[in-house]
C-alpha cells in the first residue's frame, strides 16, 4: 500500500456565514485556543492534524489574493520581533514550528466559487500519481482517543488495503442535512470499517430510510462524512467528467457525486468511523462549539469546567427569578 505524503485542505470558501468577522480575515484565519492553551488560527489546527498524521507536504486550496496572507501567517518570528520575546522559550519553539509548517506548504487558487468538488479538483497537479489526504480548512477534528483523527484513518488506510476510505461517524437523521451520507456493509469485528455501497448528498429522512441504512448502526442513524478521507488520484479524472459535463448540486460542483462515481469504479472503497468528533468552524455556533470542546480536551480543563459550572449556576438562579 503507498504511503500517504502528501494532504490536501480547502480553504477558499468566502465565510460569509462568519460575517463581519470575515469582511477582514478569511474564516480559516478564525483564532481558536489549542489544546495546548495555545491560541491559533484554524488553518494552524487543521495543518498540524495533517503533520501528525504523517504527510510531509501540505496544499492549501485558496481563493485569489488569499495565498500571501497564509505565507505571511506561516513564518518565524522576523529578527526585529525576537527582543519582544527574550527569555520566552515557548514562543521561539512554536516561531520554529510555524516555519516548518511553511516549509511544508504548498498552494493552488480555486478562481471562482465553484463548490467543493472543484476546490479539491484545482490541487490535482500537486497530488500527482500518489493517493492524498483531504481534509477541511474550517472543521475542528477532536479525537476520543490518544491518536489524532487523521492519524486514525491514515492508519486504517494502510492496514485495511483499501483503494479509497473516507472517515465517517453514526450520524443521527434530524442532521442529514448537514452531511454527505454513506450505506455500508460492516468489515470487521469492531464495525468500525465498512464496505461502502452508495453515497448521497445530504439526503432527506425519507430516502435515508429507504436506502442508507447500514447494520450494525443505531436505529434511525445513518453514517455520514466526518470531512476526513484519503482518496487515489481517480477522483481527479471523476470530478473532471463532472465538470466537463457540468454536474451540478444546488448550483455546484459537489465532491459527494465525485465520490460515488469513484465507488463504481473501486472495488474496495471503504469506510472507517474514527474516534472522535469534528466541529463545523464555519458557522458561529460551530466556533463556539469546537472552542468549547477544545478546551474540554486541553490543559485548561479543569478552570474550563469550574467557569462553566459558575456561568450555568448564575443561569439557573436568573431563570428563578424571572
Amino acid at each position: 500500500m503507498a504511503t500517504v505524503r502528501k494532504a490536501v485542505i480547502t480553504a477558499a470558501g468566502r465565510g460569509t456565514r462568519q460575517y463581519p468577522a470575515t469582511s477582514v480575515v478569511q474564516k480559516e484565519m478564525l483564532p481558536l485556543v489549542d489544546r495546548d492553551g495555545l491560541t491559533k488560527p484554524l488553518i494552524q489546527l487543521i495543518a498540524e492534524e495533517a503533520l501528525d498524521a504523517g504527510v510531509t507536504e501540505i496544499c492549501i486550496v485558496v481563493s485569489p489574493g488569499d495565498e500571501e496572507n497564509f505565507r505571511q501567517y506561516f513564518r518565524a518570528l522576523q529578527k526585529d520581533l525576537l527582543p519582544a520575546f527574550s527569555g520566552q522559550e515557548w514562543a521561539l519553539k512554536e516561531s520554529e514550528k510555524l516555519a516548518r509548517i511553511e516549509g511544508a506548504l504548498t498552494f493552488a487558487i480555486q478562481e471562482s466559487p465553484e463548490g467543493y468538488g472543484d476546490a479539491v479538483y484545482r490541487a490535482r497537479d500537486f497530488v500527482g500519481d500518489e493517493p492524498f489526504l483531504l481534509l477541511l480548512g474550517d472543521h475542528v477534528y477532536i479525537s476520543s482517543c490518544s491518536v489524532r483523527c487523521a492519524r486514525q484513518l491514515v492508519d486504517a488506510y494502510c492496514s485495511s488495503e483499501a483503494e479509497a476510505l473516507s472517515a465517517v461517524k453514526p450520524t443521527p437523521a434530524k442532521l442529514l442535512h448537514r452531511f454527505g451520507a454513506l450505506q455500508g456493509t460492516p468489515l470487521n469485528e469492531s464495525g468500525r470499517l465498512f464496505s461502502i455501497n452508495a453515497i448521497k448528498e445530504k439526503p432527506d429522512v425519507g430516502y435515508a430510510r429507504r436506502h442508507l441504512m447500514t447494520p450494525g448502526v443505531a436505529l434511525d442513524h445513518y453514517l455520514c462524512h466526518f470531512g476526513v478521507h484519503v482518496f487515489p488520484p481517480l477522483i481527479f479524472e471523476c470530478l473532471a467528467r463532472h465538470i466537463h459535463d457540468n454536474v451540478r448540486e444546488n448550483g455546484e460542483i459537489q465532491l459527494t457525486s465525485a465520490q460515488e462515481k469513484m465507488r463504481t469504479m473501486l472495488s474496495r472503497y471503504y469506510g472507517y468511523e474514527v474516534l472522535g468528533e469534528r466541529y463545523d468552524a464555519g458557522v458561529p455556533f460551530g466556533l463556539m462549539e469546537a472552542q468549547v470542546a477544545l478546551g474540554m480536551a486541553g490543559v485548561h480543563r479543569q478552570e474550563l469546567i469550574e467557569s462553566l459550572a459558575r456561568l450555568l449556576t448564575q443561569q439557573l438562579v436568573t431563570i428563578k427569578t424571572q
